[in-house]
């Protein structure tokens, strides 16, 4: 008997509680518009904090709150570079310096990759 009782009330897909007496929570439409001048409303509570911007369910696109103002300008950090880091640490001329002492080196065989060194290696007498 409870098999007949379930059959037929689609469990998970519809509610049996209806909307008499329940008092709904206040809601405002807000505008946004697109920037090719098409607009869009979303439904929010009134209680809520609106955002400035909001993206198009349809589109994707990021869309301005029609009452809003420009936004604000925001300060951009310049880019550190790994050369703007380096000259933290040293001046040009030690760097130069390094660099020759480097280039010394490498030439000689004392460092860097053996392969650019076979050649170069006296054979013992």
């Amino acid at each position: 008997m409870a098999e007949r009782a379930l059959r037929g009330a689609r469990l998970g897909t519809q509610s049996f509680e209806d909307e008499r007496g329940v008092e709904m929570a206040p809601r405002q439409q807000i505008e946004y518009v697109l920037p090719d001048g098409s607009t869009f409303a979303v439904t929010m509570s009134v209680e809520a904090e609106v955002p400035d911007e909001w993206e198009d369910p349809k589109t994707g696109v990021v869309a301005r709150r029609k009452d809003a103002g420009e936004p604000e300008a925001k300060d951009e950090k310049a880019v550190r570079t790994h050369w703007d880091m380096l000259l933290e640490r040293r001046s040009v001329d030690e760097l130069e310096e390094i660099l020759t002492e480097r280039l010394e080196m490498l030439r000689a065989g004392e460092i860097g990759p053996p392969h650019l060194h076979r050649g170069t290696k006296k054979k013992p007498a």
